[in-house]
C-alpha cells in the first residue's frame, strides 16, 4: 500500500448498484472512501450489502435517507452536516430534493465489487 492523494474527479468513476454516481477517493486495507451524487429529484434503487458496512456524511444538497435494520425503520432528513451508518445487512434507499444529494462514505472493508449489493423492497419507487 502506498501513500495516496486524490482530488475529487470531475466525472464519475462508476455508478453504484443503487444508481448514484461514484467518485473514488482513497482506499486502505481496512476501508475505502468515495464521494456519491444523486441528481436532483431522483430516487435511488433500494439495496442492502452482503459484506460491508458504511458511514456516510452529507456534504451538499438535501433529501431523505430511508434505512431498515431488523425491526427498526427510519427516514432521516439529509442535508450538509448529517452523518449516519449503514450496518451490515441494513436495507437503504435515498432521494434527492431540488438539489443533487452529495455525500462521502467510508466502506469497511473496501468495496469488493459489483455483486456486493443486492436489491431489496424499498420505501419509494426508484427513478435511476
Amino acid at each position: 500500500m502506498s501513500l495516496q492523494t486524490q482530488t475529487l474527479p470531475a466525472a464519475p468513476d462508476a455508478y453504484a448498484p443503487d444508481g448514484s454516481e461514484v467518485r473514488l477517493l482513497a482506499a486502505l486495507k481496512g476501508g475505502s472512501f468515495a464521494h456519491f451524487t444523486l441528481p436532483p429529484g431522483q430516487v435511488s434503487a433500494p439495496v442492502a450489502h452482503r459484506t460491508v458496512e458504511e458511514i456516510w456524511y452529507v456534504v451538499g444538497g438535501e433529501g431523505e435517507i430511508w434505512r431498515k435494520f431488523g425491526d427498526k425503520e427510519t427516514v432521516t432528513p439529509a442535508h450538509p452536516g448529517v452523518a449516519l451508518t449503514i450496518p451490515l445487512g441494513a436495507h437503504f434507499q435515498f432521494r434527492a430534493g431540488a438539489e443533487a444529494l452529495r455525500f462521502v462514505a467510508v466502506t469497511m472493508p473496501p468495496w469488493p465489487g459489483p455483486d456486493e449489493a443486492f436489491p431489496v423492497p424499498g420505501k419509494w419507487a426508484p427513478t435511476v
